[in-house]
Order: C-alpha cells, then sequence, then structure tokens
C-alpha cells in the first residue's frame, strides 16, 4: 500500500526520483530538506556509509539495495492525499475513522518476506552533525497490553547501537511506556514489532493520541475505507501486511542507553536514558523501500501535529460548536502555537475555546481565537485580528505552571511545566460589527490586470 501511495504521488507530479548515488551521511537528509514543502523523494541509489555520532561510536553498514522515501507527507495536500479527502475534510475524516474504527482482515502472507539477522542491511540515516548517531524516525511500534488485553500502536524514534540494539526514545505516561511498565513490574522484556515503510494513513492514526484501550490499526482501517490487512508476526501481534520492513524481538527489562536527538522544533532535545530493543529477526519484502522522516521538517511536523489538530478541533467544537478551524502554525512548530476560528455568538466562548483547546493538547503553550472572516493559516490575517479586535487587559489568559511539552527549551524541562498564553483576537459583541467590518471592493476578484495593461 505504501507503494500505492507513491505511484499515486508519481502520477500527481508530486515524487521527485534521485538516481544519482547518495549517502545515508548527511546527503539525504540534506536533500530533503533543500525539498522542504516541495516534492517526496525517492532515493533510488542508497549508499550505506560508515557514520560517527556524537557518542563517538563508528557504524558501519551493508549495503542492501533498499531504496529510501522521504517527504511522503510533506505538505497538507499529500497528507489529505494520504486520507483520501481534500484539505478542507481533513479533521472530518479524522473524527469519523475515530469514531467508526473497523477491524482489519487478518493475511497470511507475511511468512513469505525475506530475513536478516542484523539491522546493518537497513539504510539507518544519519541526518544531524550533533545527534548521538543514526535513528530510524518512521517506525511504529507494535506492543500488547497485557494489563487490558489489546494492542498498542505508536511512533518512536530508534538510535542505533549495534547490529542488534537500538534505544527506544519511549515519552513515559504514554501507552508504549505503559505497555513496557507493566512487563517490567512483572520480569518480563517486552516483545514489539516494529514495521517501517506502511501506507502514511497507518502512520496518522499511530501518531494519534488515542485512547489507552483503543487499537489504533482499527482507525488506520477506517481511514483506508477497510482495504487494511494485518498478518500476525511469530510473537502473536498483528502488524500491516503491506509493510516494507518488520523488526521482530523484545524491549529488554533492564538494559538502557543514553540518546539525544533533534525534535518538533528543530532543537536538539536533552539526553535521556531510554530502553533498548533487541532484534530477533528482521523481515523485508523484495526491493523493500524505507521511509525516512526527516526531524523538525514539515513531514515530521504534519504528521505528529496533524492527528493532534484533528483532536483539538473535536475538542473546541464540542465546547463551542460554531468553531470553524484550527490550525496549529508553522510557526509554533506544528505543536506548541494554534489558531483556533470561530462564529462568534456570545461573550466569552472564545475564553471556552481556550480553555478546551489547553485540555485537548496538554503540550500547547499559546493560543489565539479569532472571528470566522480571519483565515487562521495567514500569520498577517491573525496579526491583523490581533490589532484591530483584541485588547490586552480583557483579552488574555495566563495559566502558570501548567503540565507542558518536554521539547521547548524555554520551560521547565525536568518537571515538564510552563506558562500558557490565551488570546482571544474576537471582535467585541458590545459593539456594532459595522466597526470591525473588513471593507471590500466589488469587482476585486474578477479583475485581471493583463486585460488592462
Amino acid at each position: 500500500m505504501l507503494r500505492d501511495y507513491i505511484r499515486l504521488l508519481r502520477d500527481r507530479g508530486e515524487l521527485a526520483y534521485i538516481s544519482k548515488q547518495v549517502s545515508t551521511v548527511f546527503e539525504i537528509a540534506a536533500l530533503t530538506a533543500k525539498f522542504d514543502g516541495r516534492e517526496a523523494l525517492l532515493f533510488e541509489n542508497v549508499r550505506n556509509e560508515k557514520g560517527k555520532g556524537s557518542n563517538g561510536k563508528i557504524y558501519d553498514y551493508k549495503d542492501s539495495g533498499i531504496k529510501v522515501v522521504s517527504n511522503l507527507c510533506g505538505t497538507r495536500r499529500r497528507f489529505a492525499y494520504a486520507l483520501g479527502c481534500d484539505e478542507q475534510s481533513i479533521h472530518s475524516t479524522m473524527a469519523r475513522a475515530i469514531a467508526s474504527p473497523i477491524k482489519p482482515g487478518i493475511d497470511d502472507r507475511m511468512l513469505a518476506y525475506n530475513t536478516a539477522d542484523t539491522l546493518d542491511i537497513l539504510p539507518i540515516i544519519t541526518h544531524f552533525e550533533k545527534d548521538a548517531g543514526p535513528f530510524i524516525t518512521s517506525s511504529i511500534v507494535f506492543a500488547r497490553d497485557e494489563e487490558n488485553d489489546r494492542q498498542n500502536a505508536s511512533v518512536h524514534r530508534l538510535l542505533y547501537l549495534d547490529e542488534k540494539h537500538m534505544a527506544v526514545r519511549m515519552v513515559e505516561g504514554r501507552h508504549l511506556h505503559k505497555c513496557y511498565q507493566y512487563a517490567r513490574e512483572h520480569g518480563e522484556d517486552l516483545n514489539v514489532s516494529i514495521v517501517i515503510g506502511v501506507h502514511p494513513a497507518v502512520l496518522i492514526a499511530a501518531a494519534y493520541q488515542a485512547d489507552y484501550n483503543v487499537d489504533e490499526l482499527n482507525i488506520a482501517n477506517a481511514l483506508l475505507n477497510n482495504r487494511l490487512k494485518v498478518s500476525m508476526c511469530s510473537n502473536g501481534l498483528l502488524v500491516p501486511s503491506h509493510a516494507e520492513i518488520v523488526l521482530e524481538g523484545k524491549i529488554l527489562k533492564d538494559v538502557y542507553a543514553e540518546e539525544w536527538m533533534v525534535e518538533m522544533l528543530r532543537t536538539y532535545d536533552h539526553k535521556r536514558r531510554q530502553p533498548v530493543f533487541e532484534l530477533q529477526v528482521l523481515r523485508y519484502r523484495d526491493g523493500a523501500i524505507y521511509h525516512d522522516i526527516l526531524a523538525g521538517y514539515s513531514e515530521h511536523r504534519l504528521l505528529m501535529g496533524m492527528p493532534v489538530e484533528s483532536k483539538i478541533f473535536n475538542m473546541v467544537k464540542s465546547v463551542v460548536p460554531t468553531t470553524r478551524q484550527v490550525v496549529l502554525t508553522d510557526g509554533g512548530c506544528n505543536w506548541l502555537h494554534a489558531v483556533i476560528q470561530i462564529k462568534k455568538r456570545l461573550e466569552g466562548e472564545a475564553k471556552n475555546a481556550l480553555i478546551a483547546a489547553f485540555a485537548a493538547h496538554p503540550s500547547l503553550k499559546l493560543a489565539i481565537v479569532v472571528d470566522d472572516d480571519i483565515e487562521p493559516s495567514d500569520p498577517k490575517a491573525v496579526e491583523y485580528a490581533l490589532a484591530t479586535r483584541f485588547q490586552a487587559d480583557r483579552g488574555l489568559m495566563v495559566i502558570r505552571d501548567a503540565k507542558g511539552s518536554s521539547l521547548d527549551p524555554s520551560s521547565d524541562q525536568e518537571h515538564l511545566l510552563t506558562s500558557k498564553l490565551g488570546i482571544d483576537a474576537t471582535a467585541s459583541l458590545l459593539k456594532d460589527r459595522a466597526r470591525f467590518e473588513i471593507a471590500r471592493i466589488p469587482m476585486l476578484d474578477e479583475i485581471r490586470i493583463e486585460d488592462y495593461i
């Protein structure tokens, strides 16, 4: 199914082929950065090269002929392609899939995959000069929550340590961490399967912060209109049958490694002591395609931010039914800042929208509410609303020492505390609406300059 999506991008002129040989050390990352906001890239001739991480280790891979694709969902338009909708329907499409998940059918073809016993055949990319080393960045980790007998899927980046081991970036309190803690408390390693190279709808579902008892594969299948099939790994976990690469192994209960990486803010995160994954078997398709996501750039931000944007929209709309749009802004790294568009009916609705937004997304640091005549994705329009409709003495909401993002270097990262700012930039209903009307010129949209000069 990843290959179907790649063909769709090719047919729509949104895929660039790189036939020149490129290195896994910085070169693929640099080219992906150059194409940020442009076409997706398919690297057909990848050189698995020695790399040196900031930890001083030398990494030596084996050339395997595996191709690399990047920037798959690097624009909102391509994100909408992945969901089979237009850009205006992204949130409603996500909402329907979350509300009505569909269990996928079983497929036994996983047994036909090629196998290897080393990670070194993978073109694991070294992205940034001060990273701890090469990272797998598009990996979805599947684990079973033994406490509730449900499977979980979530996106985690993996630091290559050696041919058998990787450090797993695992956020405390999230679902994989809970599965890991439960296994560890019972003296066991956690069995996991890790997939690389799936249809983006599966990545989107795995990135969504679903309720703890929800199987993200069911959401993915709903997004794919019941076209997703799953296969059972030797450890009993179900993974998408179309996955290009599958790693089976364990997250070890008592082995840890230090790692650090570039995050959504495009800054280096602080060093963390993380659990270690140990490989048992690697499975890969003929002509396998490895998906790489460049941290801090558009694809990373959209894949993580858009599902959260949908979550904020649904929460705010439940409180303020006339909510029109929610946009996690590019300047806020598609994670820390949001603009919320409402059709205001009552004074106070904007503040209710702000409270709901902060509750929906704890990492949110700044939220601005605007009227329905202000385009929330246009920074100039939002600043215009601030200039003409906002008064600091009554439009500001400051929340001190609230739970925030561990990524924000200006926050208390040790205790996950931050200050949040909410801004009501809507026009007052206590004044004549005509005072805030944006003047328009009839015929402006129909006039074409070339018809006159």
